[in-house]
């Protein structure tokens, strides 16, 4: 039997993996069927996994040009339509299992890596569910299907990024790129420049493969497009939604985030708030040693030693308020030398008023005035 199994040459078994290959994309192409669920569009009867496909495609490029308000039910009507479609898709090519990590990328059939896009297409439509109660789920759904899109392309050498691990969101701005933090656990200068200079350059590579994105469709959509110009078209849109994919993680994982602490907000606002009694702090005095505290002093006024009634009532018992005592007599006193004063100038100022009147009586007007010789 050992001997047997030995004799079969390595080509044949090659061969007979690729026509099962073949089959597969045959099958992908003319069936299985769609036979669950009601139909995705009015008289379309049984649709084929190419149909389901475009079918979403078609949704989604439709709901995302679209200026109608995403909460509104006609929207929200297609989304779902297109999220059951993809996710029937899905399923399909997983029965037919077109894609597997032990194969490369040149192993894979033209007309079937259109299908790769399945899991980004599920999960940018399932971000458009406006399901309040539920967007949490909807995020974490499309982070899964994100994700295993990321990883099958990673896996065909169309993913160069290093992606972040499922079921932990990571607020790092760029994956593959470790943050330099500094000592305040804040990015560094060095870190901050770096991601600047990365995003620079995938916006510039982004608007390139945009361009040649754009020239192969029009080439293809026409008729004029061979095996090779439909296969670069086919793998410049899967990358296209890598750089897409690994963008919305981000977005992904912030909005979980605050998601996440509005729920943990919300969770001990409801909780009635505990007060624990505390005693009274005494007052202390910090010195740097007792003996310099005594012969310096503390560097600032010292504490109060009795409160403003205990002043008032110490001065009161001594009678040394302004109305009581010793303080009312002085007071006294200055007032009757005060009235003293001003009889004496009383009388200074009447008696020179009269010396004066006596000289205006004996002396006529002008008199000594020689300047105007009058």
């Amino acid at each position: 039997m050992m001997s047997q199994l030995c004799a079969v040459p390595a080509w044949a078994v090659i061969g007979s993996f690729k026509r099962q290959r073949r089959r597969r994309s045959k099958m992908a192409d003319s069936g299985p069927s769609s036979r669950t669920g009601p139909p995705a569009e009015p008289d379309s009867g049984v649709l084929k996994l190419p149909e389901l496909l475009e079918l979403g495609w078609k949704i989604f490029e439709e709901v995302d040009h679209t200026n109608e308000p995403m909460n509104s039910s006609s929207v929200q009507d297609r989304v779902k339509r297109g999220v059951s479609a993809l996710e029937e898709a899905a399923a399909m090519v997983a029965q037919l299992e077109l894609f597997s990590r032990n194969e490369e990328l040149e192993e894979v059939a033209t007309a079937d890596l259109r299908f790769l896009l399945l899991p980004a297409l599920l999960g940018a439509l399932r971000l458009k569910l406006s399901d309040r109660a539920g967007r949490l789920q909807h995020l974490r759904s499309a982070r899964e299907l994100f994700l295993d899109f990321l990883r099958r392309c990673k896996d065909y050498g169309l993913c160069k990024s290093d992606l972040p691990e499922a079921g932990s969101p990571e607020s790092e701005a760029e994956p593959g790129h470790g943050a330099q933090s500094g000592p305040v656990g804040q990015p560094s200068l060095a870190a901050m420049a770096t991601k600047r200079q990365d995003k620079i350059e995938q916006y510039r590579q982004k608007k390139e493969l945009e361009a040649r994105l754009s020239e192969l469709q029009r080439a293809v959509e026409g008729g004029r497009a061979d095996d090779e110009v439909t296969r670069e078209f086919h793998l410049l849109r899967v990358r296209r939604w890598v750089a897409v994919c690994l963008e919305e993680l981000q977005s992904i994982d912030l909005e979980m985030q605050v998601l996440q602490s509005q729920e943990f907000m919300k969770q001990g606002s409801s909780k009635p708030p505990s007060h624990r009694g505390r005693q009274p702090m005494k007052p202390f005095i910090l010195t740097r040693d007792a003996a310099q505290a005594q012969v310096f002093g503390a560097g600032y006024p010292s504490l109060p030693t009795m409160t403003v009634n205990d002043w008032y009532e110490q001065h009161a018992k001594h009678g040394q308020l302004p109305d009581q005592g010793v303080p009312r007599r002085q007071t006294r006193e200055d007032s009757e030398d005060n009235e003293e004063e001003e009889e004496k100038e009383d009388e200074q100022s009447l008696q020179k008023a009269r010396e004066w009147d006596d000289w205006k009586d004996n002396h006529r007007r002008g008199y000594g005035n020689r300047h105007n010789m009058g």
